[in-house]
């Protein structure tokens, strides 16, 4: 920690998003889209620090992944899960036909997460340069999403806190919502 003690002030602010970004679950981007607009980091440097840690994710999953495979791989109770896996990931990738297209892989990146988008993209037969790079294409595409989102939104608001706490019940909600809302009105004949 003595460290990050002796940073200057600008460089822990970058700091600070970075750690933020790490966060492998939706809520660290807009809370640290907020973050860096007070500190007054612009829109390239947050997207080169979200990229960053993208680049973070890749080397510690992929590591994790092979140990855990390596460490359970013969137990029964992991062959169950991993059959389940390949139908889940094979049903996700079923409706982009056999081989998927590239775009189809970052769409599904995009939509989910960057991890699913790498598992899917390995069970498509893309090595770990590739399968990273479909991945972390899908996952920027989503964060300059919610990165306008939460800009736009604090602008309007003029709360940060409040245009956080928004984005986030939408990136977790959102998907529903408009998929029953999508079911609701699909049935309705025009006039």
């Amino acid at each position: 920690m003595l460290f990050l003690e002796n940073l200057d002030s600008h460089t822990q602010h970058i700091f600070d998003v970075f750690l933020l970004f790490t966060i492998p679950i939706g809520g660290g981007i807009p809370a640290g889209v907020s973050l860096g607009h007070d500190y007054g980091l612009g829109i390239p440097l947050m997207s080169v620090l979200y990229f960053l840690s993208d680049i973070c994710l890749a080397f510690t999953f992929e590591p994790l992944m092979k140990l855990f495979l390596y460490l359970w791989g013969e137990k029964n109770w992991f062959k169950t899960f991993s059959k389940a896996y390949k139908e889940t990931t094979f049903k996700t990738i079923a409706s982009y036909g056999e081989n998927p297209s590239i775009l189809s892989l970052i769409g599904i990146a995009f939509g989910v997460d960057p991890m699913t988008g790498r598992a899917v993209a390995k069970a498509s037969g893309h090595g770990f340069l590739t399968g990273w790079a479909i991945a972390i294409t899908g996952d920027m595409f989503f964060f300059w999403l919610v990165l306008t989102s939460t800009l736009f939104l604090k602008e309007i608001l003029g709360d940060g806190t409040t245009a956080v706490l928004i984005v986030m019940v939408m990136m977790i909600f959102g998907p529903r919502i408009w998929t029953r809302l999508r079911s609701r009105y699909k049935n309705i004949p025009n006039k």
